[in-house]
């Protein structure tokens, strides 16, 4: 019988975009504070919804008419990635802590920077419900899934082995391959706006489930 259920965080527990939206307005406060440039929040938002990921910062900089240097951007990116984030849990993420918290062990592994996330996870105000959190940016950039040290390391600070476990995520390209050679049972959320929805992949890459909401693990497990 499965004791451990290990989470992700972003786009399983609480919206991406939601985080997303909360960097950008800090961003864009900051230019109209530092540098009275107006605008960036409607434009950057305008090409992450358009399906842009790589170049929104730069594109929306150029929109708006700004010269600027690639020192600025990375100023810009900086801002993002440590503002403390306007974001919440998903309702059935809520319920499902609350539920499992006291049913069995409760963990996370979760990819990004290391400030980043503590903020994600300190705005959620959601520490006190797991076992153990691992940031997997801890280790280095190069130990994020599907890299195997993660789920190590969450297993042996929670005391279990593998067949004990279950990870829950949303990300087929990363978040189960792993954890399904290792003997973990793997289930996918799938949930109608999220990031990793429409990817096609590999059957080695897929969940051993798929949900589209947290409220539906009792029936599996």
């Amino acid at each position: 019988m499965r004791t451990c259920i290990v989470f992700d965080l972003d786009d399983t527990l609480y919206s991406e975009h939601q985080y997303v939206l909360s960097g950008f307005s800090a961003v864009d406060h900051f230019l109209s504070e530092q540098h009275t440039i107006n605008g960036f929040l409607k434009k950057a938002n305008q090409l992450f919804t358009s399906g842009e990921r790589g170049r929104i910062f730069n594109q929306s900089l150029e929109a708006l008419g700004v010269t600027f240097t690639d020192n600025f951007v990375t100023q810009l990116v900086d801002v993002y990635r440590q503002h403390k984030p306007e974001i919440e849990l998903f309702k059935d993420a809520k319920w499902a802590l609350n539920y499992y918290s006291s049913k069995m062990k409760v963990g996370m592994i979760t990819d990004g920077y290391l400030d980043t996330q503590k903020n994600k996870i300190e705005s959620l105000g959601i520490s006190g419900k797991f076992d153990a959190i691992v940031i997997s940016d801890a280790f280095g950039r190069e130990y994020w899934k599907p890299h195997e040290k993660p789920y190590l390391a969450i297993q042996s600070q929670i005391g279990v082995l593998a067949e004990d476990c279950i990870y829950v995520g949303d990300n087929v390209k990363k978040d189960f391959i792993t954890a399904k050679r290792l003997g973990w049972q793997t289930i996918c959320v799938k949930r109608d706006a999220g990031e990793y929805q429409d990817i096609v992949i590999s059957e080695e890459y897929l969940a051993d489930t798929t949900i589209t909401s947290l409220k539906q693990l009792p029936e599996i497990l």
